[in-house]
């Protein structure tokens, strides 16, 4: 039996090294592709590249691995059961079960590994890498500006809805606040578009603003006052903004400043970021809705009252017994000023639900991230169970039809988690189905696969489905 385990073992492990480093080599070539733009031809030292490439490969394995297992696992069970090498191992009294002994514990093995990888390696290698990236963003600037947040370049910070165009330089709906040496806002640009231009020779980066305005207030003399004037309005066809690059270019590739996002935490700080932020979500609910309570009024209104009686003979029912009291004028100054505060509170509750929900998606990804901790390592020991009996089933070895069925449910695996993942981020199903939906799916059918790869049967019993469908057609006739 031995003998047998070690052929079978070795049969294996050749196939998921080779198709690791294989598929490993395509992300790699995939992730050098998508900063291709970000790296070349910035001066930047090839080590510093390569440093960024082997800091970002872990995050990888996530991808690699499951897909390297399914493939693995399907090849070489079909490369045994197209041989007739199943069938002998059969004929002597060998289960299929029992010949999926050693990859077995070599899968175990793998979860264990799997585990530590992204409970460590990966939180580190993010780190890395994103400290990387960042500094790189200071020879860049294009890179330093990501869509839908405010960025900081310089002594400016800039939000832009969309990036376009030969090396992201085309810019859409931008909004820039200047800070000045008291490190107030006091300017601030919008524009519908714009485009970024590095003047090399003089290491400038000038910013052209396209149809925009330019507000600005005045500060009064003395700014420890904080008594504004109004501020001016101007509305520009064109506007240029010029950035110094000398101490921007001047960046130290060894500094590490951030540290806290929720891809760099292993599953204990993941347990109290998650905690913490909880908390602070429920102190601020708490906190709003207190703050709501009193804008309202009601507070007042009821504090002011002591004897409930008094109000009764008022009919708050009908608005024209409290407002006939008035003249016209007051009537209506009175009816202007409860709609205003109407809206002003519609507005706040409008902002603070955006608020809030952003804080909640912050934790929902804290906690898709700790479940991930698990359901990733889990994922390579439930897509063996379910590649092996399917290349039993299958009996086709190769690269043909075994790698068209891995990548049709891979895909389908990747995509179920990921839909999951992004519904789990809006609260619309909870963070551990979303994490472990694609695991709870293919469990049953690898289960179910391998029971028919066992007693020697297909996928689906078409005999079987026929005769049914024959019986139903004979008895409506």
């Amino acid at each position: 039996m031995k003998i047998l385990d070690k052929y079978i073992l070795k049969s294996y492990l050749t196939k998921f090294f080779s198709f690791f480093l294989l598929i490993m080599l395509v992300f790699i070539f995939q992730t050098i592709w998508m900063f291709i733009d970000d790296l070349a031809g910035k001066e930047i030292d090839f080590e510093i590249i390569f440093r960024f490439l082997v800091f970002y490969c872990p995050k990888l394995i996530p991808l690699v691995l499951p897909l390297t297992v399914l493939l693995a696992s399907i090849m070489t069970f079909g490369d045994l059961a197209e041989n007739y090498e199943f069938a002998a191992i059969k004929s002597s009294g060998i289960s299929l079960f029992r010949s999926m002994k050693s990859l077995m514990i070599f899968n175990i093995f793998l979860c264990i590994v799997v585990y530590f990888i992204s409970n460590n390696l990966i939180p580190y290698s993010e780190f890395k890498s994103y400290n990387l990236r960042k500094n790189l963003a200071k020879v860049k600037p294009s890179m330093a500006i990501t869509e839908g947040i405010f960025n900081e370049i310089g002594m400016m910070n800039i939000k832009v809805a969309n990036k376009y165009g030969i090396d992201n330089s085309n810019l859409e709906d931008i909004i820039i606040h200047k800070t000045n040496r008291y490190n107030d806002n006091t300017i601030v640009l919008k524009a519908k578009d714009g485009k970024l231009i590095n003047d090399e020779e003089n290491d400038i980066l000038k910013i052209k603003l396209i149809d925009g305005n330019r507000y600005e207030e005045i500060l009064a003399e003395n700014p420890n006052s904080k008594q504004y004037k109004p501020h001016t309005q101007i509305y520009f066809e064109t506007h240029e903004i010029y950035i110094d690059l000398k101490e921007i270019y001047n960046v130290d590739f060894s500094e590490e400043r951030y540290n806290n996002t929720f891809r760099m935490q292993n599953v204990k700080q993941l347990n109290y970021s998650i905690d913490s932020l909880e908390k602070k979500l429920v102190s601020e609910y708490e906190s709003f809705g207190e703050n709501f309570y009193r804008r309202t009024g009601v507070f007042n209104f009821q504090t002011s009252y002591n004897r409930p009686f008094q109000l009764n003979s008022i009919d708050i029912t009908n608005h024209n017994t409290i407002l006939k009291d008035f003249d016209y004028s007051s009537q209506k100054s009175i009816i202007n000023s409860v709609e205003n505060n109407i809206n002003n509170q519609i507005a706040n509750l409008d902002t603070q639900k955006t608020n809030f929900f952003i804080r909640e998606k912050i934790i929902n990804l804290h906690k898709t991230s700790y479940h991930d901790k698990y359901a990733i390592p889990i994922s390579t020991l439930i897509l063996f169970i379910l590649g092996a009996p399917l290349g039993a089933i299958v009996r086709k070895g190769g690269f043909g039809f075994p790698v068209v069925i891995a990548l049709v449910l891979f895909l389908f695996y990747h995509f179920l988690g990921t839909f999951a993942k992004n519904a789990a981020e809006d609260s619309s199903i909870s963070t551990f189905i979303g994490s472990w939906i694609s695991n709870f799916i293919m469990l049953p059918i690898g289960i179910y696969l391998l029971k028919r790869a066992s007693s020697d049967k297909s996928i689906l019993n078409i005999d079987n489905i026929f005769a049914i469908l024959k019986s139903k057609f004979v008895k409506e006739k």
